[in-house]
């Protein structure tokens, strides 16, 4: 066929080779996006690397360019799934109803990562592996090939913040090449549609508990002529997908900020709440008055609410069901909301003492130490830790039923 650029498609346009495959094992699925000067070798590269694995294989190349990348990738023998120009992640969700194989293989058209050597993701499937990242660092990175910046500090530090957050091991959470099965990539059910959808696979690939493994990779520097799509967008924009990386790694990590922290902050709260519970206590040379135990109060109060908020950030985070699981045996519903009611109780019992001789004073309350006030404090630490036991059980409860009924199967 004539290689004439073609209209990028209003709706998903397959085209299909001359020398289509049958029935494919592995199915290497590329976003592409004006990659004329590249995409001919790339396929070649991808051919000889399916013929080296000796794995049977298809090549799905998602185009929305506007020059002639797509009829050179269709004459070069790979299939090409036109889409209108919706961002990277958005391309694979446009691909995912196309893919035929088992497994599937991630990266990039510019011939900047070598999938002649596509060979170590094979072996890994086939040992059993759902998830397969390239790794640069385990492999080669060629002089030039990436910025100062980005290969001394901005994977680094990334990849580092990453593991500390999900207590994970990765080298390199950036690299662009990378294998995923292809049920484990429908039940992933990717939403990010820029180039965080990156960074969600790993996070989620943590989540699931995918049996993980990293393979050595070599990344190249660009051809001649041509300009990779960061430069293409001037100089913000890899500040700003460093951005948005970290943006869904702290959201889909949101229980490493709360659900641990609010735990200390509950218990180093609500000790200083009860010590002075009866009125002041001195510790040494150290005196804990009424406004200590407000202080403590306030402690317990954020404490109760990060660790609530950390349990719901765990359930709709869950895909193994486990988690759910756990926290429905801690907080039954039942057993929960009466445990609310008996400590509001409790807490409006502990305050009535202040009541009454806040009553019996002219409606007026005294400056003097009294150990009612002590033990109205108290008494309002137990109503508000019912209130939130009771709220908190309702929206576990009502979380566990919204995330079982849209969680992909």
């Amino acid at each position: 066929m004539s290689q004439v650029a073609l209209r990028p498609a209003e709706e998903p346009e397959l085209l299909l080779p001359d020398a289509d495959v049958d029935d494919p094992e592995l199915s290497i699925v590329i976003p592409a996006l004006n990659e004329e000067l590249t995409i001919t070798e790339f396929v070649r590269w991808c051919l000889e690397g399916l013929a080296t694995a000796g794995v049977r294989g298809e090549i799905l190349i998602v185009d929305s360019s506007g020059d002639a990348t797509a009829a050179l990738a269709r004459d070069a023998g790979a299939r090409v799934l036109r889409v209108p120009k919706r961002g990277l992640g958005r391309a694979y969700m446009d691909a995912t109803p196309y893919i035929r194989g088992r497994w599937v293989l991630m990266g990039d058209a510019d011939c900047t990562y070598d999938f002649r050597q596509l060979a170590p993701f094979v072996a890994r499937f086939r040992d059993g592996y759902e998830y397969v990242m390239g790794s640069r660092w385990l492999g080669s990175i060629e002089a030039g090939s990436m910025p100062w910046l980005h290969q001394k500090l901005g994977t680094p530090v990334t990849t580092w913040i990453l593991n500390r957050l999900y207590s994970s091991s990765f080298t390199d959470i950036h690299c662009g090449m990378r294998g995923i099965t292809f049920d484990a990539l429908v039940r992933m059910d990717i939403q990010s549609e820029s180039w965080e959808y990156a960074s969600e696979m790993v996070l989620k690939s943590v989540h699931m508990e995918l049996r993980t493994a990293e393979v050595p990779v070599t990344f190249l520097k660009d051809r001649e002529g041509r300009l990779s799509h960061h430069k293409r967008a001037g100089w913000f924009s890899p500040w700003q997908a460093a951005w948005i990386n970290l943006r869904a790694m702290f959201v889909y990590g949101a229980d490493f900020f709360v659900l641990k922290p609010g735990i200390v902050l509950t218990v180093l709260g609500l000790i200083l709440t009860l010590l002075a519970g009866f009125g002041n206590l001195t510790l040494g040379t150290v005196t804990l008055s009424l406004n200590w135990q407000f202080l403590g109060l306030a402690v317990f109060v954020v404490g109760l609410q990060a660790f609530s908020l950390g349990c719901i950030a765990q359930v709709l985070f869950d895909y193994t069901g486990r988690k759910r699981e756990r926290w429905l045996r801690v907080f039954p519903y039942t057993r929960s909301v009466l445990v609310a009611a008996v400590l509001v109780l409790l807490g409006i019992g502990l305050g009535i003492p202040l009541v009454v001789a806040y009553i019996n004073n002219d409606y007026a309350l005294t400056t003097a130490n009294l150990v009612q006030d002590h033990l109205a404090v108290t008494g309002l630490a137990a109503v508000i830790a019912g209130a939130q036991l009771f709220v908190f059980t309702l929206l576990l409860h009502g979380a566990v039923l919204a995330t079982a009924r849209t969680r992909p199967r």
